[in-house]
């Protein structure tokens, strides 16, 4: 606080005061022209010597005129159209031109230019429409997110389609599906084909190479492998379930309320399919998951009611408890056993050279 005594009077200043002027100093003026913003201090209509109602056409023909003689590469030293002009002051110019033709050519620009130059006293609203439309983008939003969809469902195919090969491919080095696959070629003719003699005889590495494709084709379309492995299908990439979409919304809402109907309005009794679903919603796993167990185990949950939350929990006890003895038993976790309370991570013993 400042105690100030002019012409008999004494002026209070606090520090409030003080801020208050400081900040009322920097409060930009109403000035139609605004450096950094569009062609600066100059008018863009006057930067291309047209009019505010110029049309298009005008200022495309203005543009050019300029363009052409201030162009950078059309500079010459001593042109009377460029006199008093320098190399640098001339590439000015010919930016400022065509910063002039870019606000002016577009009519969202071209609007807020003139609203700006209308309402000048709009300071912030100024700056937000002028950086809105340079840092929105250029292209339709809607393009560049049916693009990333299908490329990402591309990579799924593809990236699907080589895990399934590299299955497929384990599967005929397995001899119980190698000795399965050849017994089935051998009972449909495939492999006891005649000798060919003479020219259109084969070697045998070709006839290896048949041989192969021939197991290969009869484990892909015998074998129905289930989980991350499984056979991709088109219907299970990114593209086509969002197209799907609203038709897969509407049979869920449809199911929920068929589901609530049946067994809590009706209380009808839960059949196999309703069991099963409920059992694999105890367990927490995915369709795929639950589609990979063998029938015989899903037949065993039946037995068991696992679809009563109660008899669940008993028998998630149970599977824990076999669990842990048999990690009991096991000799490999015996010596990992024997081994931590011997020596342990951290006391590692080196013999002397």
């Amino acid at each position: 606080m400042v105690l100030r005594a002019e012409h008999g009077w004494v002026r209070l200043w606090t520090p409030s005061c003080i801020i208050l002027i400081i900040a009322t100093s920097y409060i930009p003026t109403a000035d139609a022209l605004i450096e950094g913003l569009y062609c600066g201090t100059q008018e863009c209509y006057d930067v291309l010597s047209v009019s505010r109602d110029a049309t298009k056409p005008e200022i495309a023909r203005a543009y050019r005129q300029l363009a052409r003689t201030y162009h950078p590469d059309r500079f010459r030293a001593g042109d009377p159209a460029l006199a008093g002009e320098t190399e640098d002051s001339a590439k000015e110019k010919f930016l400022l031109v065509t910063t002039a033709y870019e606000t002016l050519k577009d009519e969202d620009s071209r609007r807020d230019y003139d609203y700006m130059l209308d309402h000048p006293e709009e300071y912030y609203r100024h700056y937000y429409a002028y950086y809105r439309s340079r840092l929105a983008p250029k292209v339709d939003i809607r393009v560049v997110i049916l693009v990333t969809v299908c490329a990402i469902s591309i990579f799924q195919y593809y990236s699907w389609q080589s895990s399934y090969s590299e299955a497929i491919s384990y599967l005929v080095t397995v001899p119980k599906y190698r000795i399965q696959a050849t017994e089935i070629a051998k009972q449909q003719g495939l492999l006891n084909r005649p000798k060919e003699k003479g020219r259109n005889r084969r070697t045998k590495e070709e006839v290896r190479e048949q041989e192969e494709e021939v197991i290969r084709d009869i484990i892909k379309n015998k074998i129905d492998i289930k989980g991350g492995y499984q056979k991709p299908k088109m219907s299970d990439i990114l593209l086509c379930k969002l197209v799907m979409l609203p038709y897969v919304l509407v049979i869920s809402a449809s199911w929920y309320l068929s589901w609530f109907y049946r067994f809590t309005v009706c209380r009808e009794e839960y059949g196999d399919e309703e069991k099963l679903y409920i059992i694999r919603r105890n367990m927490k796993m995915s369709q795929s998951q639950f589609d990979s167990l063998e029938d015989d185990l899903k037949e065993t949950f039946l037995e068991k009611q696992l679809w009563i939350r109660e008899n669940y929990e008993v028998y998630k006890q149970e599977q824990e408890q076999e669990m842990k003895i048999k990690m009991a038993t096991d000799p490999r976790m015996k010596r990992y056993r024997r081994w931590m309370r011997n020596e342990g991570p951290g006391r590692l013993t080196f013999a002397d050279d």
